[in-house]
């Protein structure tokens, strides 16, 4: 830990994570005032100024807080100039910071459509106002600037609604999202009942059941919360560290992050909405994918073999 520690010294540009509602999958430009040392004088904790967050209204005081160091990074390298390709992980300025999306559609004139996942949007930027996603693993960037592919594993599709729609009939096994606070970053299974309107459908949790516990829950709920059940096929036999996962706990799937290897096929994993680290046994996970445009994406897949090569060196 020491060793990382040394990239958030004293006046070091950094780039900060957030797990407040609103805020998740995004980076902020800031800067270190200094470490905080605990009791057992172990730096694990840094005061930091942000560059573009004020902390009042009038807008004379730049925000400040004390973060752990597991929400700090220094910032990512930028290419000069670079071609985004379709499914490509991205960041994207917004909003006074680097929001975490995926390529969706390459446009004329320089333009680009990001899906977000956290809010199910999609906008259009120029490549100025998109970067390469990178994830700070260890002490190195992952993928390395200098080792950088391209990375077209997806068939080109578009995003729209009657796409979407068209995957799902009555009867299908399927998997529904919610918006609601406590909710986010979870899937729970369900059976579609019937198709209500072009994008609307009734469907029956599986595990979720009504106030009175007499039977199951049914909602109404819109083509952008529902996907379908994940395949059989995303079973594997292990999961490395920092792999992204979904976690069975509460009767729903949760997506979280392997934070520690346990013996006996057990592992810890931490959940960025809530800021906890619960374990499990492997069963209770499986890798985590999203269902962009009508297909199952792995936006992580060259994260997680740059890492295994970075393991082996």
């Amino acid at each position: 830990m020491a060793d990382l520690n040394d990239h958030f010294k004293n006046g070091a540009e950094v780039e900060i994570s957030s797990n407040d509602e609103g805020f998740r999958g995004s980076w902020y430009v800031g800067t270190v005032i200094r470490p905080l040392r605990s009791k057992d004088k172990i730096i694990t904790k840094f005061l930091v100024e942000y560059k573009t967050l004020l902390a009042d209204e009038a807008g004379k005081n730049r925000l400040r807080e004390t973060l752990d160091v597991v929400q700090l990074r220094p910032p990512p390298p930028r290419e000069a100039c670079r071609n985004f390709e379709f499914s490509e992980e991205v960041d994207a300025y917004y909003n006074d910071g680097w929001w975490e999306g995926v390529i969706t559609e390459v446009l004329e004139n320089d333009r680009y459509s990001v899906f977000f996942r956290g809010t199910r949007e999609q906008l259009q930027f120029q490549s100025l106002e998109l970067r390469l996603h990178r994830e700070w693993v260890k002490g190195k960037w992952v993928p390395p600037l200098e080792e950088e592919e391209k990375v077209s594993t997806i068939d080109e599709i578009k995003l729209s609604n009657k796409m979407l729609t068209d995957n799902f009939s009555k009867g299908m096994l399927v998997e529904v999202s919610s918006d609601d606070d406590g909710f986010q970053g979870a899937w729970f299974a369900g059976t579609i009942i019937e198709q209500l309107m072009e994008d609307k459908f009734l469907i029956e949790y599986k595990s979720l059941r009504n106030d009175d516990d007499t039977e199951f829950l049914r909602e109404e709920v819109d083509n952008q919360h529902i996907r379908p059940y994940p395949p059989d096929t995303l079973v594997v036999d292990h999961f490395n560290l920092h792999e992204e996962v979904d976690a069975l706990y509460n009767d729903g799937w949760w997506v979280g992050v392997i934070c520690k290897v346990l013996k006996g096929g057990r592992y810890k994993v931490y959940f960025r909405g809530t800021n906890e680290v619960l374990e499990f046994k492997h069963s209770d996970l499986r890798p985590h994918k999203d269902w962009i445009g009508g297909k199952w994406v792995t936006a992580s897949k060259v994260n997680k073999f740059e890492y295994k090569i970075f393991k082996k060196k």
